[in-house]
């Protein structure tokens, strides 16, 4: 993978106007959902679905991009076996960060078992984003302790 490739500039700026793009539908839906709210007190269940599920589908889009963004460095530690330029700040900021997140996203977790199963699976992208993310940092932390 070449970072400065004209293919990976075009997918990055198509990235982009499609998420530019999901921002607009989406935020459209939550103001049409906002203002049916203030004159009907009921409001349509197949908005909510559209909405919610895109919020899913947002989240397990972050969680493989947030994933995806600790390979290029760990690879790059190994290959060099070096972490010349890389800031171990940064990682270590980004580990306590994900470490809390990930934390309150458990210690809010319903009392009750039959809530719990369901918080799990609405919470679960932010999951393994934090804590997987932070298992990398600590394979970022191992390349910068060896190297």
């Amino acid at each position: 993978l070449i970072l400065g490739s004209k293919s990976l500039k075009s997918l990055c700026v198509t990235w982009v106007v499609v998420c530019g793009a999901l921002c607009a539908v989406l935020l459209s839906q939550l103001l049409v959902r906002s203002q049916g709210q203030s004159t009907v007190s009921k409001r349509s269940n197949s908005s909510l679905d559209m909405i919610e599920m895109s919020g899913f589908i947002c989240g397990y889009i972050s969680c493989v991009f947030y994933l995806g963004s600790r390979f290029p460095q760990l690879y790059k530690n190994f290959q060099r076996r070096s972490t010349a330029g890389t800031s171990y700040l940064l990682f270590a900021l980004a580990m306590m960060g994900n470490c809390t997140y990930g934390l309150s996203l458990v210690l809010k977790m319903p009392a009750t078992k039959s809530f719990q199963a369901l918080y799990f699976l609405h919470h679960l992208p932010w999951l393994i984003g934090s804590f997987g993310v932070l298992l990398l940092d600590v394979f970022v932390s191992f390349s910068w302790w060896i190297f």
